[in-house]
């Protein structure tokens, strides 16, 4: 059919009205008015631009751009130059933006704070270039957000007046409409067809089939239905394109309907949506005057009319016989299949029904062609995906993908990632029915089999990230319980199963979990999964299975080890604090003790639960500060400061004794039963205080002349001095544990030797195999490694440091390296190859070594060594600039072409240690590839009577994490050995106050006293003088005492 001029002449004078003002020939301002830019101010800063505008700018409104982390945004154009794009804009900078609108140099300063400019944009339909300049500022798809993105669906968002059908005409729209109406229906279909074009609504049935089975089907009235049912938790894909684009999904719905011989169509979206539902609306009317919809489209011979629904928000409407019931009047609820509802379906009638995305692709793929469209994505799916990508990550917001982008790409491309402090444990993909894919598994493809392969599902593009920080038991619980209370009730196998199911969720969660609980839980699963009704049932158990699948460990620790690593399951722990800390203290009990004055109690309350509280309040990593909850007010709580007062004051007072006297005279009876540790570090002397109080005869056998391990040999007296490790370890000896010392296993010692001797064989090794860089020189004379050297220095074995001394590396055997040699009176540089903000040294160490005039150069990758004579007299570094996020949350250091050489005497190299098990490895006892210990994670146990502890068995970690392996291990060992749970009798509780404080006040963390820079060199003088007791009594004060409650427990008491 073909269209009478007239009308299209019409068309075209609407679309140079609307191109008059999509790139106006006035200085102009938009900002984004959906729901999430005025949920952030948006609607008022478009308001105070009104009032500071006073007529002399165009102030118009725009749609969501998508970066909804850096709402409001803001664009401003000038004519002839490009639109520049502001993010986070505030009513307070109305003026300024108006000021730069209407002049120059106003414009240029302004300019410099712009996150991105837009010189051209490709509305799919149509291109328009708006201008060159600002060669300073990156283009919009240059900013790491938008990189990668390609905007089919929202390739109007953000840059047109949603509520202007002239600009939605200016930028080809309904150009599509009008092509497919002059051609025939079949045609239609035959290019969706070719498109390969799949329901983006989750199940990615082909569209174009749907189509010609719906055409197939004669009836007296057809219906097309758009599901704008919108239910998944942070989804909002839907919403935005109708309240950014309302046109583009009224076009695609007219050719579909034109294309199936559909008179009626109907837009079901929830009433939650009101901004949506409110530019629809007007969307219909202005489309219905225009002639694009209603009696006689265009001129011609075909009618459409619109109409919409609003849901009253149920889940179990997304699915269509579900929805076609709501709309009927009736209650939502699924229906067996077949018939279909391009059968029978709205009214008994023939009804198609597609979601909002999979209607958007319409016009784009009528105007372009197939083949333009299947250019973009893969092969089996084409095209490109919109997800909201929510949780956390840096940016947040609506991303659209070419389906088979990699999974990595979106969270640490366009999510930037968590930052370096937050690990990134898995994402959630396709709403609450979807399925939880760990870090591990991020090269995954973005596309329907893939998914599908991993247990999870596309969805309708919801995407949540969750790090270190959510527990994954938790996740699943919560999204059973959404489905659980969204279940129609219909069918048994949804209705009863996932009730079951989230019963025995929340008993895990709640510490009541058996480990039978998780082959039933499984069943269950399967069960739903099998047997359900429709597609909620049939998929609201992959939350369940996914994280079975790729987190069961977490499951294991609830039931098992009642731990809830995250902190998220509060009943599995008295406090926040005592859980993040690895030896899992009674943080809240001893603040509260010696704030009633009982510091005898608070000390000996602490060594039950930490043997080493003065070496330990002097160098912990305070996992226990990262989770505090008064960090949320003003400061954490000095919680080591804390222990580490208590033991150096009763150390003073000569107090300790009679506490040690207890635990020695509370040794359990002798069990008869013999253990040997190989390595008296933190692990092994933690393993070994517990499992000699339990009444085992312990031996360790240490290669160095003294026990301590790191702490005696790898941190510098500075930091710990030796006199208090020392004092510490004499506890030990009391307890009857036996050190043999100088004895290398696999040289004085065999390891099947030792296991055939002992009852139980405990490797705590560590890790100190110190890495290399691999790089030409390494071997000249002069080049240290790092971790070997500072055991060698502790021990009066180093060689004297020449004067110019080069650190190459950014952990803490790097800074105490560093730091050693300042002492030495050594002119020191640290060489790191990423920026400042990424370095993984503790930062209190770090801005000690700033402090004492230490050199940091950032940026740099070693190449060589260069030598002279055979000595090293300087490192060759290539100069690197940062690029995107990498897994760790760092910017990726990446190569230029510039060198530069940093003379020395001496280089130290400190880029990280590994673990050496090649003594063990021939013995039957399970390594992995980077040498450490594959043991089990919950007991420690390697292999028969071989369990092993520490950074063994985890790589490189903290002192305190290896102590709490070793303490959590000694308990295991000694319930498989005595087939008893006594570990608990360890403990005992000391009854201290338990009183809410008052209202906290802001107030400081006190601070130690701390030796100056200027006298620290020359000398290794303990830097950190520590709390006095007016400090330690007023910190204890600023505890919130977060373990007041009904359900607060503990995993040892």
């Amino acid at each position: 059919m073909r269209l009478d001029e007239t009308v299209k002449r019409a068309y075209a004078g609407m679309a140079a009205r609307g191109l008059s003002t999509v790139r106006p020939e006035v200085p102009t301002i938009s900002v984004g008015l959906g729901t999430c830019g005025i949920g952030n101010g948006a609607d008022v800063l478009f308001d105070a631009l009104r009032d500071a505008s006073d007529g002399r700018v165009a102030i118009k409104k725009a749609g969501c751009f998508g970066f909804c982390a850096e709402e409001p945004l803001v664009m401003l154009y000038r004519p002839g130059q490009p639109v520049l794009l502001f993010s986070d804009m505030k009513a307070s900078k109305a003026g300024k933006l108006v000021a730069a609108a209407l002049d120059d140099a106003a414009c240029a300063k302004l300019a410099k704070s712009a996150r991105a400019k837009i010189s051209s944009w490709d509305f799919r339909t149509s291109a328009v270039e708006f201008g060159r300049g600002f060669d300073a500022l990156p283009e919009w798809n240059e900013l790491p957000f938008f990189q990668g993105q390609e905007k089919l669906v929202l390739r109007d968002c953000g840059l047109i007046d949603p509520e202007s059908l002239a600009e939605y005409a200016a930028v080809g729209g309904y150009s599509a409409l009008i092509k497919a109406i002059e051609g025939e229906p079949e045609a239609v279909i035959d290019e969706v067809t070719k498109a390969k074009l799949r329901g983006r609504g989750g199940a990615g049935f082909p569209t174009g089939l749907k189509w010609k089975l719906m055409r197939q089907n004669a009836a007296p009235v057809k219906y097309v239905i758009c599901n704008a049912d919108e239910g998944d938790p942070g989804a909002y894909m839907n919403r935005n394109e109708i309240e950014s684009d309302p046109h583009m999904l009224l076009e695609g719905m007219a050719i579909g309907a034109y294309a199936m011989g559909a008179a009626e169509g109907l837009v079901y979206v929830r009433a939650e949506y009101p901004l949506a539902v409110e530019r629809l609306k007007k969307a219909i009317a202005d489309a219905t005057a225009a002639g694009f919809i209603g009696e006689r489209v265009m001129g011609g011979d075909f009618s459409f009319t619109v109409r919409i629904v609003t849901g009253a928000g149920a889940f179990v409407c997304g699915e269509e016989t579900a929805l076609i019931a709501s709309v009927e009047g009736k209650a939502g609820r699924p229906s067996p299949r077949p018939p279909f509802p391009a059968q029978k379906g709205y009214r008994g009638m023939p009804t198609n029904i597609n979601n909002v995305e999979t209607w958007c692709n319409v016009p784009v793929v009528v105007a372009r062609g197939a083949e333009y469209f299947t250019g973009i994505g893969t092969e089996k799916s084409p095209g490109t995906k919109v997800f909201s990508l929510v949780g956390k990550v840096k940016n947040t917001g609506l991303v659209e993908l070419p389906l088979g982008t990699p999974l990595r790409d979106i969270v640490y491309g366009m999510g930037e990632g968590a930052g370096a402090r937050k690990r990134i444990k898995a994402v959630q993909t396709g709403g609450p029915s979807g399925g939880c894919i760990p870090a591990e598994l991020f090269d995954v493809k973005v596309d329907y089999e893939s998914l599908a392969e991993l247990g999870a599902i596309m969805g309708s593009g919801g995407m949540v990230v969750m790090d270190q920080d959510n527990c994954m038991v938790d996740v699943a619980r919560y999204f059973v319980g959404f489905t659980s209370a969204e279940s129609c009730g219909k069918c048994a196998p949804c209705r009863e199963g996932l009730s079951q199911m989230l019963r025995i969720l929340t008993a895990i969660t709640r510490g009541e979990g058996r480990l039978e609980d998780l082959t039933e839980l499984e069943r269950l699963a399967r069960v739903v999964k099998d047997a359900s009704l429709c597609g909620l049932g049939q998929t609201a158990a992959n939350p369940v299975l996914t994280t079975l699948k790729y987190f069961r460990q977490e499951y294991e620790s609830h039931i098992v080890e009642r731990r809830c690593e995250s902190g998220t399951c509060e009943a599995l722990f008295a406090a926040l604090c005592e859980n993040s800390c690895p030896l899992h203290m009674n943080i809240p009990g001893y603040l509260a003790l010696l704030g009633d004055g009982r510091i005898e109690d608070a000390f000996e309350l602490t060594l039950r639960d930490n043997p080493l509280p003065g070496s330990m309040g002097r160098i912990c990593h305070f996992h226990c500060q990262m989770r505090c909850r008064r960090d949320t007010l003003d400061e954490p709580v000095a919680q080591g400061e804390i222990h580490r007062y208590l033991a150096d004051t009763m150390y003073k007072m000569g107090r300790e004794k009679d506490v040690w006297a207890k635990l020695v005279k509370e040794r359990k009876p002798a069990t008869g039963r013999s253990l040997a540790i190989l390595g008296a570090g933190p692990a092994g002397l933690a393993a070994s205080f517990y499992l000699s109080r339990l009444g085992h005869e312990v031996t360790v056998f240490e290669a160095k002349p003294k026990a301590g391990g790191i702490l005696r040999y790898g941190i510098p007296a500075y930091r710990l001095p030796k006199d208090v490790l020392d004092k510490e370890l004499e506890l030990w000896k009391r307890l009857g544990v036996k050190f043999v010392y100088n004895t290398v296993v696999g040289r004085d010692v065999g390891f099947d030797s030792l296991r055939s001797q002992y009852d139980a064989l405990i490797v705590a090794t560590g890790a100190q195999a110190d890495k290399r860089l691999g790089i030409p020189g390494e071997g000249l004379e002069g080049v240290h490694a790092g971790y070997e050297w500072l055991e060698a220095f502790s021990m009066g074995k180093a060689p004297k440091p020449g004067r110019r001394a080069l650190v190459i590396g950014g952990g803490n055997v790097a800074i105490d390296a560093a730091r050693t040699l300042f002492r030495l009176d050594c002119d020191v540089t640290v060489a790191y190859r990423r920026a400042k903000q990424s370095m993984p040294a503790n930062a209190i160490e770090l801005s000690g070594a700033e402090e004492e005039g230490i050199r940091f150069e950032y940026m740099l990758q070693p190449l060589e060594v260069v030598g002279d004579g055979g000595r090293v007299k300087a490192v060759r570094f290539r100069v690197m600039k940062p690029g995107g996020i990498d897994s760790s949350g760092r910017p990726r250091p990446v190569e230029t072409d510039r060198t530069v050489d940093i003379p020395c005497d001496d280089v130290y190299v400190a880029v990280g240690e590994g673990v050496d098990s090649s003594f063990a490895g021939s013995d039957g006892v399970p390594t992995a590839r980077d040498g450490r210990i594959a043991a089990n994670r919950l007991t420690g146990k390697a292999s028969g009577s071989v369990w092993a502890i520490g950074d063994a068995v985890t790589g490189p970690a903290t002192a305190a994490e290896a102590m709490g392996l070793g303490k959590r291990v000694a308990k295991s060992i000694d319930a498989e050995l005595m087939g008893r749970d006594a570990f608990g009798e360890l403990f005992r509780d000391f009854g201290h106050s338990m009183t809410v404080p008052p209202e906290p006040v802001k107030t400081s963390m006190c601070r130690s006293r701390l030796v100056p820079p200027e006298e620290r060199r020359g000398n290794f003088q303990e830097i950190s003088q520590g709390y006095s007791g007016e400090q330690a009594l007023l910190e204890c004060s600023r505890c919130l005492r977060c373990d007041i409650r009904a359900d607060a427990r503990s995993p040892w008491r």
